[in-house]
């Protein structure tokens, strides 16, 4: 139905979003989601210390708990909120693509130095991320070592930036933290969820230009093309390792 309106009358006044009925325990639950769902997929090789997972379990392993857990974090918005447009800031304006580039290439300007030096200091085994020792020795198909390409280049950044920057950032808000102190929260979290303590400070660095860009705009997809822009280095290298490709290995 039309709603006429006459000259010089003001517009109709839109319905309010419901004011949101989550904070903290959402991004609790959906922590648990994504750490019971990693449980469950490496499980069975637990007790197995000389069987390693076959490629389309580790390639399952690496995308499908961070997937779950950013679509309940979405779910629990538009089921208990006002949607993740609204509450999570999950919303694209032109200029998102160009100051994520903006945050993330000069991310990787402080990221790169910061990686060899602490490559010196703690060694370059300990300096290894987790999903590289995931993959150590191991070769997969094209179409298998793609998937895993995309997953750390595309996905791990957008689900990861739905829950941290926005769902445990919005929760954060939500229960009186400032802007500053929901970045530094933010940014603290994102780097130990990643349960890789020797590179601890290390996250810490990377996960600074991201928050920026979620800081200083108020919206999730300069975040994410940050993030993204981020791990591109990461991913090529990880597809090189897969595919036995020396040159790509070792970027």
């Amino acid at each position: 139905m039309t709603i006429e309106k006459t000259p010089g009358e003001p517009s109709p006044a839109l319905p309010e979003s419901p004011t949101p009925r989550w904070g903290l325990g959402a991004y609790l639950l959906v922590e648990a989601v994504f750490l019971g769902v990693s449980v469950l997929l490496v499980l069975p090789y637990v007790n197995q210390p000389d069987a390693k997972p076959p490629p389309w379990v580790l390639l399952l392993s690496l995308s499908v708990p961070t997937v779950l857990a950013a679509s309940v974090a979405l779910l629990l918005t538009q089921w208990r909120g006002g949607g993740p447009v609204r509450d999570l800031g999950l919303r694209f304006e032109p200029g998102d693509l160009r100051l994520g580039l903006m945050y993330g290439l000069g991310g990787l300007v402080l990221t790169i130095p910061a990686a060899a030096l602490w490559s010196a200091v703690v060694g370059p085994g300990e300096a290894n991320a987790a999903v590289a020792e995931l993959f150590a020795g191991q070769r997969f198909a094209l179409p298998l070592a793609i998937g895993v390409f995309l997953a750390v280049l595309l996905v791990a950044p957008i689900c990861e930036e739905i829950v941290y920057r926005g769902l445990l950032w919005g929760a954060l808000e939500r229960a009186g933290a400032a802007r500053w102190w929901a970045f530094s929260l933010t940014t603290l979290c994102f780097a130990l969820a990643h349960f890789e303590f020797t590179r601890t400070p290390l996250l810490l660095i990377i996960s600074v230009p991201i928050g920026l860009a979620r800081l200083y705009t108020g919206r999730l997809w300069a975040s994410v093309v940050a993030h993204q822009i981020n791990n591109l280095l990461p991913a090529f290298a990880l597809l090189g390792l897969l595919l036995g490709l020396p040159g790509l290995e070792n970027i």
